[in-house]
């Protein structure tokens, strides 16, 4: 089976589990996916302090639906998972329409379609409507009926999935992607699914530079968890990527890292270039997804994102529209392809840190500043050997790449990298990726 054919598959089998922040639809997805790569799962208990959030008690749900006074169902959970609010708590009663309205949502624009809705850390019920049902619902004769057949256990737990893929250099490479929405396709089962595929790629590779470290988390609460609970193996990541919507017929784009300028965000836009895709640039803001919390103050990660038809640019976002008609197996199986030759990049980026980081090297002790002194002027608008060995031991802070720096300075690559191997064989730099 090729893999256009093997994504399409996975698909199919994964789309109609509800997933949420929490719960067996998440464990059955990881078995599933278990089956293109060695991920390990997680667990973090419910309760669990995770810096200022709380890791909320297990949902599952096994039914949900709702009936007119003589029986018949006018909505039913197993028609589409989103017909029920994400974390809806349990309740079998008898109401009135005008009663139950208050409980009822409708998509404000694809009034034909069931929107997307949950809540998460407060405790209600509620069902998501086309505007049909709505009218038919509203125009049914008694009481309705509502039944909603779930648990929230105090003693469950958060899952996640980690795969660590090591490389020459213990510096990493972090690969996200978040798993907690229910049947929407874009956003973000691409995700789920690409990020499965590419993990299996990058473990076929030979001779990686960067080690890798690959998550599976549900949005926000998972993210958080994760830094909480690894945070000092974290704070060690070089940079990374959310993978997110990336099987729509949409644009391409990427949403930037925090730092524009970081080798990341210069990466991508040099393979769009290359392979001659039309792409949007996003600027990096704190709205999205877990960039939020991967780059926050105590960690700073550089993260960017390449979609196709980014979450909340196209139109089905957050409704049953974004359905296994709106991806394509062939279009996420393209992402992929984007997203390995961006790592291929970054992982041959060369990392070299300034041994002497409290005030500068005395050049002349290492044979690199003229016997003679007192005759460098700086010149505007020309840069000397001197003043470039100057810039790459200002920005070789370990954390810079040599594209960055290269960006920075205006000069070829292959320059730094000469130079500073140089300075390494003189004892000034030493190599860190």
């Amino acid at each position: 089976m090729n893999l256009t054919n093997e994504i399409k598959s996975y698909l199919e089998r994964l789309f109609p589990i509800c997933r949420s922040l929490t719960g067996d639809g998440n464990r059955e997805t990881f078995r599933i996916l278990k089956e293109i790569v060695p991920l390990n799962t997680i667990e973090y208990k419910s309760g669990s302090k995770v810096y200022d959030w709380t890791i909320p008690d297990e949902w599952n749900v096994r039914d949900a639906w709702i009936k007119d006074s003589v029986g018949n169902k006018l909505v039913d959970f197993s028609d589409t998972n989103l017909h029920l609010v994400g974390y809806s708590e349990p309740i079998h009663r008898k109401m009135h329409f005008v009663e139950l309205a208050k409980h009822l949502h409708v998509h404000q624009n694809l009034t034909e379609h069931v929107p997307y809705r949950t809540s998460y850390y407060e405790r209600n019920w509620g069902f998501c409507v086309t505007e049909k049902q709505l009218l038919t619902l509203s125009s049914s004769n008694g009481k309705l009926e509502v039944f909603v057949d779930s648990k929230l256990d105090p003693k469950g737990s958060l899952t996640i999935g980690e795969l660590l893929i090591p490389g020459h250099s213990e510096k990493e490479i972090l690969i996200s992607t978040y798993i907690c929405h229910p049947s929407l396709a874009n956003d973000n089962l691409s995700g789920v699914v690409m990020t499965a595929f590419l993990a299996r790629e990058i473990l076929k590779k030979n001779n990686l530079n960067y080690s890798y470290r690959i998550l599976w988390v549900p949005e926000t609460i998972g993210a958080i968890s994760y830094c909480a609970m690894n945070e000092s193996e974290m704070k060690k990541i070089q940079c990374g990527m959310v993978v997110t919507t990336v099987g729509g017929p949409g644009n391409y784009g990427y949403k930037q890292s925090y730092n524009s300028k970081h080798s990341i965000n210069l990466a991508i836009e040099e393979i769009f270039r290359n392979e001659g895709i039309e792409f949007i640039t996003y600027p990096f803001d704190i709205h999205g997804s877990d960039e939020r919390q991967y780059s926050s103050q105590g960690f700073r990660i550089n993260v960017a994102s390449v979609t196709k038809d980014k979450y909340y640019e196209y139109p089905y976002y957050h409704s049953s529209a974004d359905d296994l008609k709106f991806v394509c197996p062939k279009r996420i199986n393209q992402s992929m392809k984007i997203y390995s030759k961006i790592l291929d990049k970054l992982d041959r980026e060369k990392i070299y840190k300034n041994k002497f980081p409290n005030c500068e090297v005395m050049l002349s002790k290492h044979g690199l500043y003229p016997k003679i002194g007192g005759n460098l002027l700086p010149i505007q608008g020309r840069e000397t050997e001197i003043d470039t060995i100057l810039s790459i031991l200002w920005m070789s802070d370990g954390k810079t790449g040599v594209y960055e720096i290269a960006n920075n300075i205006k000069v070829n690559e292959g320059l730094v990298i000469s130079i500073s191997a140089d300075l390494c064989s003189r004892g000034i730099m030493k190599q860190l990726a």
